[in-house]
């Protein structure tokens, strides 16, 4: 099993900022990539970033804006966000790839939190 602990969402005005962090943990798998995506109601969930290695991947929308990090020995991945827009409001999730014994295993999802860009 693993357990995917999200934290550092909350209501920010206009052009702040706020840092999610997902820490990772369970003992029978390794961890490949990780990222974050992210939903609003009716609509699909969407990809925000994500880092495989030292390789990092954005949404056009948040280029700029956003910023991946990892700690890798502690399996804890980051997102800085800066210059928020009302846009950027949506449930974040965490998402990590699973290797078990070297081979691909499936993704696990952290349960979201919520980041809102208000007024």
């Amino acid at each position: 099993q693993v357990q995917l602990v999200e934290s550092g969402g909350g209501l920010v005005q206009p052009g702040g900022s706020l840092r999610l962090s997902c820490a990772a943990s369970g003992s029978s798998f390794s961890i490949n990539a990780m990222g974050w995506y992210r939903q609003v109601p009716g609509k699909e969930r969407e990809l925000v970033a994500t880092i495989r290695g030292a390789t990092t991947n954005y949404a056009d929308s948040v280029k700029g804006r956003f910023t991946i990090s990892r700690d890798g020995p502690e399996n804890t991945v980051y997102l800085q966000m800066n210059s928020l827009k009302p846009e950027d409001t949506a449930v974040y999730y965490c998402k990590v790839e699973l290797y078990l014994s070297g081979r691909y295993y499936r993704d696990g999802w952290g349960r979201g939190t919520q980041v809102t860009v208000s007024s």
